[in-house]
């Protein structure tokens, strides 16, 4: 079977992942003359053109999307070395422990005054704050008219993530292109663009200026990410040229890869924490152990929290911010698993089921943070059963802000002692009466929910989207060999 016109891969097995990264990864990167003397680490691991690539990202002008070749590799490298390397990004800390300080006292406020509080929006939220202001010098929090509180960033980048995750006519079958711009699809991914291009051009204007006239403002974040590629446009070292397009599309990957993916894995560590006393128990006595009567923390004392660590890990294998891997494209014919897989295939990887396969982890289905205790295993791409930043070539380059979300939640579970947190239905909004399974179900639902109304309401009538959203519960059973399909349960490797 094909998605459209393209072959299609689905990798549900670490076996399978390590042999395509270490044996092939160069077929997946489509180098144009890839030869069989070649590293083959690249086959693997380039990007096939889509729609929404080419709209919202500059003609796919970012990391992510963009193919392999000169650009992408300078592109990469001028995000590793110069913007995410370890020098750059531990500069932030102070960022991320001011918005958490304020996080705190909104809550205390909240608390003392018997309001209620959405801790999944307040998350959301503080972590938009974090990555934006480490990105873009600002907080995505602003002042409305009306006096209240807007979050245009934030509300920007989901749009964006699930616009990204969107099946287009074009991408499926070419010449049924022109669907797209009828049913609005196109329109709606230009509309984005439009958002993003105004609040993009007015930053980088205002660094523009800042740098030039050596304006001393102690409350901006002078070392964000905007003034460090301001910095290597205007040296002109690189071996690419840094147009205002490029820079804005590798803006959209730091910024929109780190807030929703972050706020993501907390709220699902507290969620199975609230769920698992014994397991709050244990995280609750590692913070008081450590921080004891302390009115504020340093980073020592987060490096101590070592169970904290495991519980971010558990939930980044339980819960992985990507379920499905963004497609590879292989560049030329290779044997994989025993499968003859041709030049053109479209490859997801299923982290999902990769880090819930029952041959590699003890009682996979269930949260349990020990299991990573004296274990040298991390999410830095290196284990292939442990990929919630991918891995290969096409590794998440923002995955240190992932250790800075770490850092996050562990300064998260400090005031959360100072709270009620066994008080699921009053403190989490969450029915005592579910259970991790009900968890995991409504995580997979609002997955699905989420990729498939955007892919297929896109190309529908309004009438129709309305009637799908209200129809597919009752329709479930239709969508089950999707299931097995991502989960792994009849294959490790699906050829369609």
């Amino acid at each position: 079977m094909h998605l459209g016109h393209s072959p299609t891969l689905v990798v549900s097995s670490a076996e399978i992942t390590r042999d395509i990264i270490k044996n092939h990864d160069i077929v997946f990167l489509n180098r144009p003359k890839t030869t069989a003397g070649d590293d083959h680490d690249i086959v693997f691991s380039n990007r096939p053109k889509t729609t929404a690539g080419d709209v919202l990202l500059y003609g796919s002008k970012d990391i992510g999307f963009s193919s392999y070749g000169e650009y992408w590799r300078e592109a990469r490298k001028t995000c590793v070395l110069g913007l995410l390397s370890n020098k750059k990004v531990q500069p932030l800390h102070y960022v991320k422990e001011e918005e958490v300080a304020i996080m705190i006292n909104k809550i205390r406020s909240s608390c003392l005054s018997g309001d209620s509080v959405n801790l999944a929006e307040m998350l959301q939220t503080v972590t938009n704050n974090i990555v934006s202001r480490s990105v873009l010098g600002r907080r995505v929090e602003e002042e409305s008219a009306a006096g209240g509180k807007s979050n245009k960033f934030g509300e920007l980048s989901k749009r964006l993530l699930i616009q990204l995750g969107s099946i287009s006519f074009r991408d499926l079958f070419p010449s049924f292109g022109w669907l797209d711009v009828v049913t609005g699809h196109i329109g709606r991914l230009k509309a984005t663009t439009r958002e993003f291009d105004a609040l993009f051009d007015q930053v980088i204007e205002e660094h523009r200026m800042s740098a030039m006239s050596h304006e001393d403002n102690d409350q901006s974040d002078k070392k964000d990410l905007v003034y460090a590629l301001l910095k290597l446009q205007k040296d002109g070292k690189l071996g690419i040229e840094l147009t205002q397009d490029n820079l804005k599309a590798l803006l959209l990957d730091m910024f929109t890869g780190g807030t929703q993916t972050t706020a993501t894995t907390v709220e699902w560590a507290m969620a199975e924490l609230a769920k698992n006393p014994k397991l709050l128990k244990n995280a609750q006595e590692e913070v008081r152990r450590v921080v004891k009567n302390k009115s504020s923390i340093n980073m020592d004392d987060v490096d101590q929290m070592h169970y904290l660590k495991c519980v971010m890990k558990e939930s980044l294998r339980l819960h992985p911010a990507g379920t499905i891997s963004f497609p590879r494209e292989t560049s030329t014919r290779v044997n994989l698993g025993g499968y003859d897989i041709p030049a053109k295939t479209i490859v997801y990887m299923n982290v999902w089921a990769i880090q819930r396969d029952p041959k590699v982890w003890d009682r996979a289905e269930v949260f349990l943070p020990e299991r990573f205790i004296n274990s040298t295993i991390d999410f830095n791409g290196q284990y292939f059963d442990f990929i919630p930043f991918g891995t290969g070539r096409r590794f998440c380059p923002g995955m240190l802000f992932g250790k800075v979300a770490a850092e996050f939640a562990r300064e998260v579970f400090v005031w959360a002692k100072e709270f009620p947190i066994a008080d699921v239905d009053g403190v989490w909004g969450l029915d005592e009466r579910l259970n991790c399974k009900d968890l995991d179900a409504n995580n997979k639902l609002r997955v699905l929910l989420n990729s498939v109304v955007e892919s297929l309401g896109t190309m529908m009538c309004p009438g129709v989207e309305s009637w799908f959203v209200a129809n597919l519960k009752e329709h479930w059973e239709s969508v089950r060999g999707l299931r097995e399909c991502l989960t792994g349960t009849e294959s490790k490797v699906s050829v369609f």
